[in-house]
């Protein structure tokens, strides 16, 4: 017996308005698409045949696709959640054959996704924590049947692949016990989804997991999918926080470098949305955390850990809560980012300054197609979100997190080290010459003084 994932019924909506006055900026290279008949895309489950071409406008960094008398096959159909519902549409295209895009690796898998600066730092810090895996992307404009449609980014697909999530693949409908355990790629949501399973995750909310390879299981899959995230979940939520339990299932550090970025970005939807894990089929192989996908930046003052951070819709975030209070995970936590602190991420700004701003006149014209605020200048964009990762960057310096249960563990200091004080919920408290001068300038309480637990009478 097969689980199948079954395609989702979409209501019809209706296609944009005539064909807009506006045209191209001509900055930057165009993906021009036609559909069969030029039909609306109505759907995000059914794939309209199309033609396309690639116009670089000039640019001879650039290979063109196909041209205008001689365009290249391909698929379109709409993707998103909350994204479909906008004026602007974003879309999964599929390439008739494997194709380098701009300079990306050959796949035939793309989606065109609206741009956002969050976009920019988001997929560019992945990159500079050293994920396994980051989804790349290019900006083009983009003419639908005619129409002038805007900005986009053309955008790498989170899938299984020599060039994206490489790992073994699974079969779909496999049922030999070897071959079951690896091979998987999921992703933690919120959205209801055919191919899901739910389990509960504690007493007051359950873990919705959807799998995106394979996509039909087996009642073997089924069983061991659940089984293993309920053996998981029971593992992170040990009364007993100095167990490793969790940690012969998940691969600690990438879960460290995960929660980095969704820190720096202050990501709210970082572990209850587009939360996806990967496990290939080899000795030792664990769940490892991402690849990252679709980033947001409050641009809020931080004053906690964005887990902890109320946010509009009141979403509990999965596991994290839990996993923190692991002192092997504060001590990842503080490895990866002595490792990337400051050097490596000062790089992002340099980085979104590079992508962002040749993007001024495409995103004026974008501006104009949609009618949004013209004064979301690309300048305006790339200092907002540098602002914002700045800020971030120095409160998570100030404020990395240190296990209650560290005291546990033998944790020696050097004579020449300060002394670094924290509160029971891991908040920073502050810096000291020695551990005299840290007792005397506290209140009474529990702290976690250098990693050791300390009552203050």
């Amino acid at each position: 017996m097969l689980v199948s994932c079954a395609d989702d019924i979409e209501a019809a909506v209706p296609p944009s308005a005539s064909p807009s006055s506006v045209s191209i900026s001509g900055t930057l290279p165009v993906m021009h698409i036609e559909t069969e008949n030029r039909q609306p895309i109505t759907s995000k489950t059914e794939y309209l045949n199309a033609t396309y071409w690639l116009d670089p406008v000039g640019n001879d960094a650039i290979e063109p696709l196909g041209s205008e008398s001689g365009p290249l096959d391909m698929q379109i159909r709409g993707r998103g959640h909350s994204s479909w519902k906008g004026a602007k549409k974003p879309y999964k295209i599929k390439f008739d054959k494997k194709t380098a895009v701009m300079g990306m690796s050959k796949n035939k898998h793309f989606a065109l996704l609206k741009p956002t600066e969050n976009t920019v730092a988001g997929l560019n810090l992945g990159k500079l924590m050293d994920m396994a895996w980051t989804p790349d992307f290019r900006p083009v404009e983009v003419v639908l049947n005619g129409d002038y449609i805007g900005l986009y980014f053309l955008t790498e697909t989170i899938r299984i692949d020599e060039n994206r999530v490489n790992i073994y693949e699974q079969q779909d409908g496999e049922t030999d016990q070897t071959l079951i355990t690896g091979g998987w790629l999921v992703e933690v949501d919120n959205y209801h989804d055919e191919c899901q399973i739910t389990i509960p995750e504690n007493s007051r909310w359950n873990l919705t997991l959807r799998y995106h390879s394979p996509e039909n299981l087996s009642d073997s899959q089924l069983q061991w999918l659940t089984g293993e995230f309920k053996t998981i979940t029971s593992a992170i939520y040990s009364q007993d926080k100095t167990s490793a339990e969790w940690e012969k299932y998940i691969d600690v550090e990438s879960m460290a470098r995960f929660f980095i970025v969704q820190e720096v970005m202050d990501n709210p939807d970082g572990f209850h949305g587009s939360f996806y894990l990967h496990k290939d089929l080899k000795d030792g192989a664990k769940w490892t955390a991402g690849p990252i996908w679709d980033l947001v930046c409050y641009n809020r003052e931080k004053t906690d850990y964005t887990f902890k951070m109320k946010v509009h819709y009141g979403i509990t975030p999965h596991w994290i809560g839990e996993i923190i209070k692991y002192d092997s995970f504060c001590q990842s936590v503080a490895a990866v980012w002595n490792e990337v602190y400051p050097d490596r991420l000062s790089e992002i700004y340099e980085k979104i300054d590079e992508i962002v701003l040749p993007l001024a006149s495409a995103w004026q014209h974008d501006c104009e197609r949609w009618n949004e605020d013209p004064s979301q200048t690309a300048q305006l964009r790339a200092d907002r979100i540098k602002n914002a990762l700045r800020r971030n960057i120095d409160w998570f310096n100030n404020h990395l997190p240190v296990s209650p249960y560290a005291s546990i563990r033998d944790v020696t200091t050097s004579a020449n080290s300060p002394i670094i004080v924290y509160n029971l919920q891991g908040i920073y408290i502050g810096k000291y010459a020695n551990e005299s001068d840290a007792v005397s300038n506290l209140n009474s309480g529990i702290y976690i003084i250098n990693r050791k637990k300390i009552k203050i009478d």
